[in-house]
């Protein structure tokens, strides 16, 4: 009785739900643990640490001093310090700590982070002096503050230098915000408009137009760019006096003495001196400015706004380029073409290009857009800038062509799936009231199948904006701080390179020459860009409900 019931479970198909049902919960189990690790490992990086001070007793070796954030701990085996060449006795317990301490100074000390034996470590303490600094070059200073100076001269030592150091560093922002705006706006817009009378010059002197008058009017409006430069060159060399003149003396952990220039200095702060809340601010400072400011050093520190706004620009181009292109082709092959062997097979092969390695398309991006496509439009159009490439080289507009060309099958699919299942009744009604086939198909069959649409949408946008390994040929690059679209004409510069958050990351990750400073951005920008992703998708899930809702009572 008992196998006949135990038989009788199995046929009912309840193994297969409660395996299923596993299967998705362990999936969906996974997926959040990553999710969770990621943002534990990044967002903590924000975190204003607290410093140490302490003494470092070598075996063997002579005493010196440490000032650093410990970044992480762990307990190793004995025998593993001792091959590793440390001065370990034989005696004592297995496991020792090993302690990874962010020592910054890397002008002083060529390394940003060091290891070091905790049972080494000797009268470790916090005190509320030391200051951390983060500098534009040469990453953090770990130390105390000895004097402030104005032209070479101390204004201010002791208890008073660091309220006056905090001023200053704020004075220096200030005039720094201001020299940024007018390097890349006001100079900008100047030598944007200089290369348009030089480009302009060069196609009449090609056309042989270039007469007298058309002479001077190029070199009236030359005369005027460059006088207005030069009124914008004084203002910067006096922002840049201004930005030098004040210095600071600072005292590493071993008593050396380092002057710097407070012009490269991004921000000071005590963090053993900070209460709870103060640090709660300064960490949300450091995740807005990691999201709105360029990066530094390499990639490893600083902010990623360009790389956020290239990966949202080109995946909202992609997807107003393949929107159309899939739907009208998924209109023909259900509406229009004749269901033939021939229909069959070019299904077939949609079915299958949506299985090629990305790369590939990457490859026939760079040889077709780039090098066909792009060569005919810099002869066509862009003869007078030649030999020098307008859009004959990677840029935004061939990175977002060559998505939408990998991302067109799965909008194909998916729209003429959304299509099929319109009842021909409907079809019929229409025709049989009077409205033609173009009319029948635009006014009632298209809205319906928009719901399908916009799902094919969400997976293109779910497969693209992920994509990096294409994008390294056809217009993503390390670094290009300046973005695509700014005030001069034509305003988005479709023939820019780009920065991208996926590429950013297997850059950071892979190929930074700091790697323990490169790990927390790593994760915080694998974070972002899961977000980034997350919101288009739900952006266009919320359109589908949308559309779903209203041609809902017509579907019925």
């Amino acid at each position: 009785m008992k196998q006949n019931s135990l038989k009788g479970w199995f046929k009912s198909g309840a193994p297969g739900v409660w395996i299923s049902g596993g299967a998705v919960s362990i999936a969906v189990i996974m997926t959040i643990g990553l999710l969770l690790v990621i943002a534990v490992r990044g967002l903590g990086h924000f975190w204003p640490s607290d410093l140490i001070y302490a003494h470092y007793d070598v075996p063997g070796s002579a005493n010196h001093r440490v000032i650093g954030e410990v970044v992480q701990k762990e307990e190793v085996p004995r025998e593993r310090l001792k091959s590793a060449g440390l001065p370990v006795q034989d005696q004592g317990p297995e496991f020792m700590t090993r302690e990874l301490i962010k020592v910054g100074n890397r002008d002083l000390n060529g390394n940003d982070f060091t290891w070091v034996v905790g049972e080494w470590l000797t009268g470790e303490t916090t005190p509320a002096e030391l200051m951390a600094i983060e500098r534009r070059e040469w990453g953090n200073f770990y130390g105390y503050l000895v004097s402030v100076k104005e032209n070479g001269r101390v204004v201010a030592e002791g208890d008073a230098a660091w309220p006056e150091l905090r001023a200053r560093v704020k004075r220096v922002n200030e005039l720094g915000a201001q020299l940024t705006q007018l390097e890349k706006k006001d100079i900008g817009a100047i030598n944007a408009g200089l290369e348009r009378i030089r480009l302009h010059e060069r196609k009449l002197e090609m056309a042989g137009n270039l007469d007298a008058a058309a002479q001077a009017d190029l070199d009236a409006g030359r005369a005027e760019l460059n006088a207005r430069y030069k009124a914008i060159e004084n203002r910067l060399a006096d922002l840049h006096a201004q930005l030098n003149r004040d210095s600071l003396t600072a005292r590493d952990a071993n008593g050396k003495e380092l002057e710097i220039n407070i012009s490269k200095v991004v921000k000071v702060y005590q963090p053993n001196a900070m209460n709870s809340w103060q640090k709660l601010g300064m960490y949300f400072a450091n995740i807005w400015e990691f999201l709105s400011q360029d990066p530094r050093e390499a990639n490893t520190e600083g902010g990623i706004f360009p790389a956020i706004f290239g990966t949202v620009m080109m995946t909202l181009i992609m997807a107003v380029i393949v929107t159309p292109f899939g739907v009208l082709a998924a209109v023909y092959l259900r509406e229009y073409a004749k269901q033939n062997t021939l229909t069959r097979v070019i299904r077939i092969a949609v079915n299958n290009l949506a299985g090629v390695p990305a790369i590939v398309y990457g490859v026939f991006g760079l040889g077709f857009f780039v090098y066909v496509l792009g060569g005919s439009v810099d002869r066509l159009f862009f003869a007078e800038a030649l030999p020098a490439p307008t859009f004959g080289t990677p840029g935004l507009l061939w990175a977002s062509l060559t998505l939408a060309l990998l991302a067109v099958p799965v909008v194909i699919v998916a729209t003429e799936e959304g299509l099929a299942r319109i009842p021909r009744t409907i079809r019929e009604g229409s025709l049989a009231l009077g409205a033609t086939k173009a009319e029948t198909l635009w006014k009632i069959v298209l809205p319906m199948a928009s719901p399908a649409m916009m799902t094919g949408l969400i997976l293109a946008v779910a497969r693209a904006a992920g994509e990096v390994a294409p994008l390294m040929l056809v217009g993503v690059v390390k670094l290009a701080p300046s973005l695509p679209l700014d005030g001069n004409y034509p305003y988005l510069h479709l023939d820019q390179k780009i920065m991208h958050l996926g590429f950013h990351i297997y850059d950071v990750g892979f190929q930074s020459p700091n790697v323990e400073a490169a790990r927390p951005l790593v994760y915080a920008t694998a974070l972002l860009l899961v977000l980034v992703i997350a919101t288009l998708n739900l952006s266009a899930v919320w359109i589908r409900n949308h559309l779903r809702e209203k041609y809902k009572a017509l579907d019925g």
